[in-house]
């Protein structure tokens, strides 16, 4: 009986890598796998060997040619280096004596001059083409076929119309039209204002430089601070808006006492505080006013030195009593707020339901987006407000006059039958409400105190 043996072959694969890391592997019956890791060395040595060498002590031992050759090898682009130590030519000459810069730039210009041109391999001759003139490829067709006008049919009505217009209409329609690049500028806002075409500006006309219209010189601000501070300080009836821009001798004394006066004022409604020089700490103050003052309407301090985070609390500060309605404060110190600030602003102005305009530079397209939306809601607001007859300022309240509170007393006292009951109003902000003969403060009644108002006034009826 024949035996049979069977063969079996046993293959070994080792592969290794000689940098850092090398890996066995051996393949049988049985397969390992091993991985091992190893430092990385620079001559012989680890890495981390050189961090404590001291590198001056090392160039020390050079000789001047190996420094030299050391030199050589630099990044051109290191600006620790002096740049004569970035460049590749070297001087090995003695200075022959100091530098005198004019006699150095009068040497170049001299041997610039002298030097003469290199000879041209064809001479010039005025209207020959020297060498071979350079004629541009054929165009596509398809792009031919593009190029080509597309005859559009308007009309018998209409292609009369325009073929019998005369250029100044024809430039007018454009303008109506848009066709910017169809006319210049000149020919542009003549049409837009309507006053004729200048004269021998055609299709192809130049626009020249128009000579620049001088204003003149605005004139100073003659406002006197000490007396507009005494007035707000007295609550002056016809004292209505106070204009200090650009006094730059605003002292800090006479803020504090400006906006010390301004919390218990109850008729002024424009305050504009442009370049006066305004700092953080009278921002502050100005802030601390504005939470007690009921009567501002309108607040500008644009160029000033307030930083971000105080305007923050100017803005916060409108939220106490809500009547502010229009606030600026751009171009200050700092001209970027930043994302955190914007957005802090940004919820702030979304809880104020009486601001109708803001002056501020927002950089980010949300918070402008938001901000631009929340105020077209207040100004929608105001408009339906009026409409029904109530005001919008604080709380809505329905305007009451003098002498119509009056006649209600005095019809309420005409009855002494009925004893009328106290009303406690509840602590609200003040508003200021207009009237033609008189400015009357009144907080705003809650709707309870309406109900009791009209059942006393049935009741004396």
């Amino acid at each position: 009986m024949a035996e049979t043996y069977e063969e079996y072959e046993e293959t070994h694969h080792v592969t290794r890598k000689s940098v850092t890391t090398f890996k066995i592997e051996e393949t049988s019956s049985s397969t390992t796998t091993k991985t091992i890791t190893t430092p990385a060395k620079l001559y012989g040595k680890d890495v981390g060997a050189y961090d404590d060498i001291d590198v001056d002590e090392l160039l020390a031992q050079l000789s001047p040619e190996e420094i030299t050759m050391l030199a050589k090898e630099v990044d051109p682009d290191d600006s620790f280096l002096p740049p004569s130590q970035r460049t590749n030519y070297e001087c090995d000459k003695a200075p022959t004596g100091p530098l005198d810069r004019k006699k150095l730039i009068d040497h170049i210009n001299k041997q610039a001059l002298e030097t003469p041109d290199r000879p041209e391999l064809e001479p010039f001759v005025p209207g020959v083409v020297r060498g071979k003139k350079w004629i541009p490829p054929p165009q596509a067709a398809k792009l031919q076929a593009a190029d080509e006008q597309i005859a559009i049919d308007l009309g018998d009505e209409y292609e009369q119309a325009l073929s019998d217009a005369t250029q100044e209409e024809i430039i007018d329609l454009a303008a109506i039209l848009g066709f910017h690049s169809m006319m210049n500028q000149d020919q542009y806002h003549a049409s837009l204002l309507n006053k004729g075409q200048p004269v021998g500006l055609g299709w192809d006309g130049i626009t020249k430089s128009a000579i620049p219209k001088i204003f003149p010189a605005e004139a100073p601000n003659t406002t006197d601070p000490e007396e507009t501070i005494q007035r707000i300080k007295s609550d002056d009836s016809k004292l209505v808006e106070v204009n200090l821009n650009n006094i730059k001798t605003i002292s800090d004394e006479q803020f504090d006492k400006l906006f010390e006066a301004l919390k218990s004022n109850t008729h002024l409604e424009v305050l504009s505080l442009t370049n006066v020089g305004l700092t953080d700490r009278t921002a502050l103050m100005l802030a601390a006013a504005l939470e007690q003052n009921h009567a501002l309407r309108v607040l500008n301090v644009e160029t000033n030195f307030i930083s971000p985070t105080v305007i923050v609390t100017l803005v916060k500060s409108l939220l106490t009593q809500m009547t502010i309605e229009e606030f600026r404060a751009s171009n200050q110190r700092s001209q970027v707020f930043g994302n955190k600030i914007e957005m802090e602003i940004t919820e702030l102005v979304e809880k104020n339901t009486t601001l109708l305009r803001l002056g501020l530079h927002l950089e980010f397209n949300d918070a402008r987006h938001r901000v631009a939306a929340h105020l077209q809601r207040n100004i929608d607001r105001i408009r339906v407000d009026k409409r029904d007859g109530r005001s919008s300022r604080g709380s809505y309240y329905r305007p009451v006059r003098i002498e119509e509170e009056l006649a209600e007393m005095s019809d309420v006292e005409e009855e002494p039958e009925e004893e009328e009951p106290e009303v406690e109003v509840p602590p609200a902000d003040y508003d200021v409400e207009e009237d033609p003969d008189n400015v009357v403060i009144r907080p705003p009644p809650s709707d309870d105190e309406d109900i009791k108002k009209k059942s006393l006034t049935a009741a004396a009826v």
